[in-house]
């Protein structure tokens, strides 16, 4: 296997050399690293530097934090000599980044504060170490070879954070046939969340979305001495305000290159069709700072349609690189912008709206006027989601104003010929253009159908629903919208995985709204009535108020077609029912808004959506909202990864429909397996010419890559999985069982449960939210693993993977190759509504039932806390705390609540007594160390000393003795910071 890895990393090498690279096999250590890097930053910076001033040169640009070393990297520098003359320096050429001298060594080893690290590959430029390549022989989870690199850099006095691999831009991980890269960050932005997130990950692709994956392939595309400048240089962009280093994706790249290269040529118009959550903002953001270099163009507008966009994107953009985008907070100040020299006002962020008033002739402040002297002028205008109906109407008024005016438009669904005449209010005309009319030119295409086969959005999983009985009528009928609360309510906890995600109801009017709005008020009410232990969900509503001269709210409902329609029709109503369901959010949430400050309200609405992802214990669910009622709001350019399921009670078609369900389809993790949609209107037409309409190119039939599996195929597909996971089980001589697990012999064969298991359970975690299931369906999943014996193996899983986890955490040179692949993946194990509170409740329960009328037995509620990953601390002290407990003794939660923790905390004093008598140290003492490591976090090595001062020992004794006491100390460190990390604590982890 070594060699295997041997003949790739020599093969890699050979391939570099080929690009023009130098190949230094003399550069092996930190002396040798550093010895190069002086010899190019003398020559580059022609200057000759005393051994001092290197090692004080050194001292000032190592830094631990990677976004400062960036920064430096990419930028002008001053150093002051040993005669007070100050130098001003680069690390590269800056200005020509293809004219560095570009180099490649290998097996480099760094020694660390406990041991040494050894690097595959490094790629130099100009000495200074940007690129580490990490080379695999086994088919690894590309999550796994990066978690690795993160455990790298988390190990105390790390290389990364010591010598000059601090600038390191990105790192690429290959085992040949599959290459992925990612970006440098600080320990932030570099960690693996494995509740929620984990870091981006990156498959270079062609201009046509073809994927490059091989290494030889990659590296002449990707790594070319050019283009690798180009890619560090003009495609990271550098994350102000959250400090932070983002790569730029390919698709994101070439839609740059297009725009950059129509205006260098001045090749007319263009536009991007880039699916909606592609990360159109930050595309644009590049190709407006790359514009501001350019010397022929006189002014970039970045053009949006609404003021919570205008607003959404200036900060975004600001987000990018700090203060480049100033508010335009009046038309004044734009046309003052507009006029203004001043390069911090070369790149503009404005509405459609605000634009139209500068160039309206007749506007009694003559702006029009005023901006005559630009009107021969190059400006470049970008427009967001330029399908927007009003664009029409500006686009002459541009076009005359501006005639050297070169105009691009972003989309996530372009107008075609097809949907050139969609109306989206019935009964009102609306006559479209196409895209292709107003643009001329489509410069780049990456479609929903590519991102999803990318992974970078989700499909969609689409039931459609039709309230049965005598009683059901037309759309929009009171008994109807009866129904379609009551069908919510029975299907939201398994559509939202038991309330971790929340929806939107999209409705057909604010009449509508208004009548559900009420309806889940009254059938709540009822429920909880009838029901004590029925927990409501939190239903709020939102749509904009009667305009009555307000400019906020007229230019607010330029894009909201239908709200503008209602609220022309008894505004005073309306206005008096959005009081009203402000009012009940207020006394929901705790909050003071009024409809006079709507947009704060709005605001509000968005942030609990998105807040959705702290757990209960850090944001209550009372805080939260689980169902938004809307009618035009939220459909477009409104973005949360917790929001998972689009309830559908309006008609949509073509562009608006692939909006609206685009809000539901943004990756997490494989707790959110796709996008649900519930439509009451039964549009399975709409739905199927959407997606013809907007798939583009296709290697498959358009539904098989935007759809979810059906329910029989997916049981199909738990049923292939199982009967995998029998047959290896049979292949171990043991029979399919949950107690059978812990026979079996090796970690071969345990690594390989781990992997067969996870995909049972990912099925499992995919059909747990179907809403479409016949009984026949949910009797076949019954029957191809019952509710128990999922448990059992969830619960067996988790004591392997906890135990190979253990091993791996030790790294790669102390582990076998079966388990240093594994990635646990244990968020698919953690229940979202069982939680801390949900066991502390059951326990209560379980303590007052009455013998023999038992709901729930001592082994089921045991059975549920062992298969829950979120328990994996605690689950012992709990299983052995319910062991103390007599059925029908009737403790009240409280009570509960109050003996766990006297209980859990005889149990903690008793194990620390033990290691302190076993290591011969005054218990107290061991306590406060142990009570402060857990308050700060921080792992304290001269507190340790301290601690066993007392003893009197030698060195060599007292090192020995630090060692035998970490060993027992760490378990219990590491059980009592429940999965958060001690600094400090890995140099003792061996």
């Amino acid at each position: 296997m070594a060699a295997l890895e041997n003949d790739i990393e020599r093969e890699f090498i050979q391939k570099l050399k080929e690009l023009k690279y130098g190949y230094r096999d003399d550069i092996r250590d930190r002396f040798s690293l550093e010895g190069n890097f002086r010899s190019h930053f003398q020559t580059l910076n022609r200057v000759n530097l005393t051994d001092g001033e290197f090692d004080r040169l050194l001292e000032e640009i190592v830094t631990p934090d990677v976004y400062n070393a960036a920064r430096r990297l990419r930028q002008k520098n001053t150093f002051v000599r040993d005669d007070g003359t100050p130098l001003d320096y680069t690390l590269v050429n800056t200005k020509d980044w293809c004219k560095n001298t570009f180099e490649v060594t290998n097996q480099l080893r760094i020694n660390t504060d406990n041991s040494y690290h050894r690097y595959d590959a490094v790629l130099l430029i100009n000495g200074v170490p940007v690129v580490q390549v990490e080379l695999k022989t086994l088919t690894i989870s590309p999550r796994r070879a990066m978690q690795q690199i993160v455990d790298y850099k988390n190990d105390p006095g790390n290389s990364y954070s010591k010598t000059l691999l601090c600038f390191l831009q990105m790192f690429i991980v290959s085992n040949r046939s599959d290459t992925w890269y990612f970006a440098n960050n600080n320990s932030r932005h570099f960690s693996f969340n494995a509740d929620e997130r984990f870091l981006p990950l990156y498959q270079f692709a062609s201009e046509d979305n073809k994927k490059i994956t091989h290494l030889d392939t990659f590296a002449e595309k990707f790594l070319a001495k050019c283009t690798l400048g180009q890619m560090i240089s003009r495609y990271m962009v550098l994350v102000a305000s959250e400090q932070k280093l983002l790569m730029m994706r390919p698709y994101q790249i070439y839609a740059v290159k297009a725009i950059v290269d129509c205006i260098h040529r001045n090749s007319g118009n263009g536009y991007i069709w880039h699916t909606t959550g592609s990360g159109k903002t930050l595309t644009s953001f590049k190709a407006s700072t790359l514009l501001k270099d350019n010397p022929d163009i006189e002014k970039c507008l970045f053009v949006v349609d609404r003021k919570d966009l205008d607003r959404q994107t200036r900060e975004e953009f600001n987000r990018f690189q700090e203060g480049c985008v100033e508010e335009n907070t009046n038309t004044e100040t734009l046309v003052r912008r507009l006029l203004s020299d001043d390069i911090a006002d070369k790149v503009i962020v404005t509405t459609i709206q605000k634009l139209g008033l500068a160039l309206d002739g007749t506007h009694k402040k003559n702006y029009k006027e005023r901006l005559e002297p630009l009107s021969d002028k190059r400006i470049v205008f970008i427009f967001d989601e330029c399908h927007r109906s009003q664009f029409g109407e500006n686009h002459r008024a541009i076009k005359e104003f501006f005639p050297n005016a070169q105009l691009f438009g972003f989309t996530g669904t372009p107008i075609f010929e097809d949907n050139a005449s969609y109306q989206q209010i019935e009964g009102e005309q609306a006559s479209y253009v196409t895209t292709g009319d107003i643009f001329q030119q489509q410069l780049h295409a990456y479609t929903i159908t590519h991102a999803i086969e990318d992974r970078n959005v989700l499909r969609f999983h689409v039931d459609y629903f039709k309230p049965e009985g005598k009683g059901a009528k037309a759309a929009g009928d009171t008994f109807q919208k009866r129904k379609v609360v009551e069908t919510i309510l029975e299907k939201h906890d398994a559509v939202t995985a038991n309330r971790r995600f929340n929806s939107v109801l999209a409705t057909a009017s604010i009449n509508d709204a208004i009548e559900y709005h009420g309806l889940f008020n009254s059938i709540q009410a009822e429920r909880k009535a009838a029901d004590p232990d029925f927990v409501p969900l939190n239903v709020v509503a939102v749509f904009s108020p009667p305009a009555e001269g307000n400019k906020d709210v007229r230019q607010l409902q330029e894009d909201l077609p239908q709200e503008k329609a209602d609220n022309a029709v008894e505004p005073n109503k309306k206005k008096e029912a959005l009081k009203g369901i402000i009012a009940d959010y207020n006394g929901r949430f705790g909050t003071n808004h009024s409809i006079n400050e709507f947009d704060l309200y709005y605001q509000d609405v968005q942030k609990r959506i998105k807040d959705q992802q702290f757990p209960n214990q850090d944001l209550p669910h009372t805080n939260k909202i689980d169902v938004t009622i809307v009618v035009d709001m939220l459909l477009t350019g409104f973005d949360s990864k917790y929001l998972n399921t689009l309830y559908v009670d309006k008609n949509l078609k073509h562009h608006g429909l692939i909006q609206a369900f685009s809000r539901t389809n943004r990756v997490l993790n494989d707790t959110k397996p796709y996008g649900n949609i519930l439509d009451f209107r039964q549009q399975q037409t709409a739905v199927n010419d959407a997606i013809t309409l907007f798939s583009g190119e296709s290697s498959k039939p358009p539904k098989e890559i935007w759809l979810a599996d059906t329910a029989p195929v997916a049981i199909d597909k738990l049923r292939t999985s199982v009967k995998t996971l029998d047959d290896f089980m049979q292949s171990q001589g043991l029979s399919c069982a949950p107690e059978e697990v812990a026979n079996l012999k090796g970690d071969a064969a345990r690594s390989q449960f781990i992997n067969l298991f996870k995909e049972v359970q990912r099925l499992n975690t995919q059909l747990d939210q179907y809403t479409d299931l016949s009984v026949e369906d949910k009797e076949a999943i019954e029957g191809v693993m019952p509710k128990e014996e999922l448990q059992g193996f969830r619960g067996v899983y988790l004591d392997t993977a906890q135990r190979l986890k253990s091993q791996q955490d030790k790294g790669p040179e102390k582990t076998s190759e079966d388990i240093d692949q594994l990635d646990f993946e244990f968020v698919l194990f953690a229940s979202a509504v069982i939680d801390y509170d949900y066991i502390m409740s059951l326990i209560a329960d379980y303590s007052q039932q009455q013998p023999g009328k038992q709901k729930m037995t001592r082994a089921q509620l045991i059975g549920l806390i062992q298969s829950d990953a979120k328990f994996l601390d605690d689950r012992e002290e709990i299983a052995a705390y319910i062991d103390t407990l007599t059925v029908g003794e009737g403790l009240s939660e409280k009570a509960i609540r109050k003996g766990f923790e006297t209980f859990k905390a005889e149990k903690n004093a008793k194990a620390l007594s033990a290691i302190a008598d076993k290591h011969e140290l005054d218990v107290a003492a061991l306590q406060a160390f142990v009570d402060a490591v857990l308050r700060r976090m921080i792992f304290d090595g001269e507190a340790l000393s301290d601690l066993l001062a007392p003893l009197d020992l030698g060195w060599k004794a007292r090192t020995q003795k630090e060692l035998a006491l970490m060993e027992d100390l760490i378990p219990l460190l590491q059980k009592r910071a429940h999965g958060r990390e001690i600094s400090g604590l890995g140099a003792y982890e061996q």
